[in-house]
């Protein structure tokens, strides 16, 4: 899928530079033309020789180079290059994107391109985790750029935690999937996934057990099939999905919102698990026992209803919207008034009864509910069924 595409390979100043290489490699196993942008600190971690040698390029650093400059090199790179991938992306080089600064070439073809880009994090958990980081990588999302990673595990630096850079084979397929000439390619999709937080105080919160295996699943089973997809995810276990557009949230309230800025789109997979309600006001210091034997009384409110509140638009509304319902008893009578009531065109009805191992597992095992009826599928991986929910997509919105 990226034979004969040139991509504009930014390579910046982290210790992940090395994985560069490799990726190098991966691409130009596949085909593609890969021309080689290094930061000055770049080099300080993996050397241009190296680069060109495995790109078959030349290493172009340089802004004020006289030779490649005076045809605007910076603009001519950005124009050559099917799309722009920057692996990895400090969080130096994402609050320079962030801000429109433009100090090295980097920065300059980056900011003068009219090409997409591709972003691949990669930084110290706590650089990660910092408000700063996240408002940039907030303010990148917004503009555009597509996230690929960044993992959780062990740092350089000793520390566990998200911040490590996706693996090239990963960055692989977040490229492949952007080039995928699928039967989406063009339709914008919106998919959700995960639990929600609600919080209770600083230190407790209500949530479920949803892992967001199944919501992953979704968004990468579209993303190969050529959609553009925002993939908006509560606090999950899983590995977040590559070649998407990556927002995270913590309650319902902004996931809400968050679907909401995301449309319009031709469709929207809701396959969270949000939580119903919330305490109707928080506690702003930890709620501790005073030894009285008297409980803690806590008073709820209803979360909005994402699902209903996208079915009932009267302006933006998906073409389709697919809804999901885990149930424990009475599943397809129990789906199918979900179906009715909040206003749908699908509801995917998961039976997680205790018995069936399903909520946390591998496997799924689901009915289609639309307004022609149920239609049971046999119990699968989640990726098959995922696979299986993507197609029938697609053949709704072709």
């Amino acid at each position: 899928m990226v034979a004969g595409k040139h991509i504009l390979l930014v390579i910046t100043g982290g210790v992940a530079a090395f994985k560069s290489l490799d990726l190098i490699r991966r691409l130009r196993e596949r085909g593609a033309l890969v021309t080689p942008v290094m930061t000055a600190s770049a080099a300080e971690f993996v050397t241009p020789l190296s680069v060109s040698a495995l790109s078959g390029q030349k290493v172009y650093s340089d802004l004020f180079n006289l030779t490649d400059e005076a045809e605007m090199g910076h603009i001519e790179l950005s124009r050559a290059a099917d799309v722009i991938v920057v692996a990895p992306a400090t969080a130096n080089i994402m609050a320079k994107m962030a801000a429109g600064i433009c100090d090295d070439l980097a920065t300059t073809l980056l900011l003068a391109t009219d090409k997409d880009v591709l972003i691949a994090p990669s930084m110290n958990v706590r650089m990660w985790d910092h408000p700063a980081t996240q408002r940039n990588l907030a303010q990148l999302q917004a503009d555009g750029v597509r996230i690929i990673g960044p993992n959780e595990g062990d740092m350089a630096c000793g520390e566990y935690g998200p911040g490590r850079m996706a693996e090239p084979l990963e960055i692989v397929a977040a490229v492949e999937g952007y080039f995928a000439n699928g039967p989406l390619s063009g339709k914008t999709v919106v998919v959700t996934s995960g639990p929600t937080h609600e919080p209770i105080d600083p230190v407790r919160y209500i949530a479920n057990r949803s892992s967001g295996a199944q919501g992953t699943a979704i968004a990468e089973a579209l993303a190969k099939l050529g959609a553009d997809v925002t993939f908006i995810t509560g606090p999950a276990d899983h590995p977040m999905p590559q070649g998407v557009r990556l927002v995270r949230i913590e309650t319902a309230a902004e996931m809400h919102a968050a679907v909401t800025e995301a449309l319009p789109a031709d469709a929207a997979i809701f396959a969270a698990a949000v939580a119903d309600w919330r305490v109707a006001s928080a506690s702003d210091s930890k709620i501790k026992k005073d030894g009285s034997g008297q409980l803690p009384v806590l008073e709820f409110a209803e979360n909005p209803d994402i699902l209903q509140d996208i079915s009932h638009l009267r302006e933006g509304r998906p073409q389709l919207v697919v809804g999901f319902a885990a149930e424990t008893d009475d599943v397809i009578a129990n789906a199918t008034a979900k179906l009715k009531k909040k206003g749908c065109d699908w509801i995917v009805a998961n039976d997680v009864s205790p018995e069936t191992g399903i909520m946390g597992g591998s496997e799924n095992a689901v009915t289609l509910i639309t307004a022609d009826g149920a239609e049971p599928w046999a119990r699968a991986s989640k990726t098959d069924v995922a696979a299986k929910l993507a197609q029938r997509i697609a053949d709704a919105l072709t």
